[in-house]
């Protein structure tokens, strides 16, 4: 209640304040997720280190170091029979959703993409983390939830798709 006023004695400027809120709620959400995940995958891509077999900042060294402690062993296995096609496929998988996420394209779909790439990195890379919580991939995980269930209602290709079609729809009638 607002000062003590029943909710049926809200005015409308209340009502509209908190509409467009509701509306525009998991766009930050969306923005940070969108922004993280073109940024990690432009950063595995743009790394000289990282997309090969072996060595230092390596992605074959970090699923090596990642196999004994995964709870999903076999997984981390599947990774290491090609490495660096593992690495781009994170990359190019973490650029995708970061994409489809940010302009709205997609946005069930590509949220899902980021809940499933969390999932995997969470089982396998931060799997050991102790306690639970210093592993970020559960986080991101569970950031995804909401966009997967909502999806971009506002500020998207999506939405603006959707108004096209009932525009048309509109107009046939």
């Amino acid at each position: 209640m607002i000062h003590g006023m029943r909710p049926d004695t809200y005015s409308e400027g209340d009502r509209g304040w908190r509409d467009t809120a509701t509306r525009y709620a998991l766009l930050p959400l969306r923005l940070f997720l969108g922004v993280t995940f073109i940024y990690a995958g432009l950063d595995k891509l743009t790394d000289s280190a990282f997309m090969k077999d072996a060595g230092a900042g390596s992605i074959g060294d970090l699923m090596n170091s990642a196999r004994g402690s995964s709870a999903i062993p076999a997984l981390v296995d599947l990774a290491l029979r090609n490495p660096v096609g593992f690495g781009y496929a994170i990359a190019l998988g973490e650029l995708a959703v970061g994409i489809g996420t940010l302009i709205g394209l997609l946005a069930r779909l590509a949220a899902l993409g980021g809940a499933l790439i969390s999932l995997s990195l969470w089982l396998t890379v931060s799997w050991a983390s102790d306690p639970y919580y210093y592993g970020n991939d559960l986080a991101y995980l569970i950031a995804w939830l909401p966009l997967v269930l909502a999806g971009a209602s506002v500020l998207s290709v999506d939405a603006a798709l959707r108004a096209r079609r009932i525009r048309r729809a509109g107009g046939r009638r």
